[in-house]
């Protein structure tokens, strides 16, 4: 099944981000050499596909895992959270209806 994983950025996170986000982005690619991802990105803080220095709210991915303890055993082992970027997240089961 799909989980939806929704994690918030702190405040100023950039800096954080930009350290790590090598570490982030191969955890993905995994996922989706799998064929386990369906969608996963950045929420940028300004309406803008390049933000810039103003940086980013938070993250979306949507995959799929075994169970929702799966999901967020994978979640609780971002690289983004050792760093400091996320200030919260939240992990829930994902229907997927369209496109089919």
């Amino acid at each position: 099944m799909y989980y939806m994983i929704y994690s918030e950025d702190v405040a100023d996170s950039l800096p954080l981000r930009m350290p790590v986000r090598g570490a982030h982005l191969e955890r993905l690619k995994t996922l989706h050499d799998e064929g386990r991802l369906l969608v996963a990105g950045p929420c940028p803080a300004i309406d803008s596909e390049d933000p810039g220095e103003a940086g980013f709210t938070g993250s979306l991915v949507v995959a799929k895992f075994n169970s929702l303890t799966d999901a967020q055993t994978w979640a609780d082992a971002d690289p983004y959270i050792e760093a400091g970027v996320y200030a919260k997240i939240v992990v829930k089961p994902y229907k997927k209806v369209l496109p089919a």
